[in-house]
């Protein structure tokens, strides 16, 4: 199984800047060694299973809850069967399809 999430998540409450807060977040997903994408927007974590991502949901949370009064959350989750490497090969079919 494959699960594209794209998610963003910070804090309402520190201010126009909040990317201490994001930097916190991507840490922990680069150290659990999914592979993810940060955009200006949020970021794509592609994840084996449906509750390993919400595990990462629950912990992006957990390091930002203890500092912050209200945090804000956005998820999209594309959830397909089959293998791993869509962050990628999505991509790759687009940009093909551009050059003809």
């Amino acid at each position: 199984m494959s699960v594209l999430m794209n998610f963003a998540m910070f804090p309402t409450d520190k201010g126009a800047s909040v990317s201490p807060y994001v930097a916190k977040i991507i840490a922990m997903i680069s150290g659990l060694g999914y592979e993810y994408r940060l955009t200006a927007m949020g970021t794509i974590v592609e994840i084996p299973t449906l509750q390993q991502a919400l595990n990462v949901v629950d912990s992006a949370y957990k390091l930002l809850e203890p500092d912050c009064e209200r945090v804000y959350v956005t998820i999209n989750l594309d959830i397909r069967k089959g293998n791993l490497g869509r962050i990628d090969s999505k991509i790759k079919s687009v940009t093909e399809k551009l050059k003809k």
